[in-house]
């Protein structure tokens, strides 16, 4: 056990924990938030997705020591002051979930693209946006992102 200090959604941390535990796990078990989902365990489907520094990273297989002194950003630490994000917002508006087990991951995949590209192509989203969904909501996904690059508004 180690003592790992990083920044989770504004809160400074210290976790006494195994420098080699996959982020997702400090996350979810040591810090105690469970929006960010385990899917596949190798970095694949982006169930996982969080922000390593405003970059969204899958941290299934990233360790929690590598992010030493990073600020993290979960699905929990979007919303500001009771009001959604954007991607939230536009999520709920236009119905993209449908199980919405891998939505966490995609939000903060999509919001992560559009902090760094407001006006992403759909070259640009095929490029960034990997993540899986089993239900195949891809084309409310798309209708959302697009929605929101007509705007400029959907960063985090």
């Amino acid at each position: 056990m180690t003592q790992i200090s990083l920044t989770v959604n504004g809160q400074p941390r210290t976790l006494d924990i195994d420098p080699d535990t996959p982020l997702l796990w400090a996350i979810r078990e040591t810090i105690g938030l469970t929006g960010t989902k385990f899917g596949c365990g190798v970095a694949e489907c982006g169930a996982c997705t969080v922000h390593v520094n405003g970059k969204a990273e899958r941290s299934c297989v990233m360790p929690v020591s590598s992010v030493e002194g990073a600020s993290i950003t979960t699905i929990e630490g979007l919303a500001s002051g009771g009001t959604l994000s954007p991607v939230q917002q536009a999520w709920l508006d236009l119905q993209v979930p449908q199980c919405g087990y891998c939505q966490s991951g995609m939000i903060m995949a999509v919001s992560a693209l559009l902090a760094e590209k407001p006006h992403a192509t759909d070259a640009e989203i095929d490029q960034h946006i990997t993540n899986i969904c089993r239900c195949g909501t891809f084309a409310r996904i798309r209708r959302a992102i697009h929605t929101l690059t007509a705007s400029g508004e959907g960063g985090a």
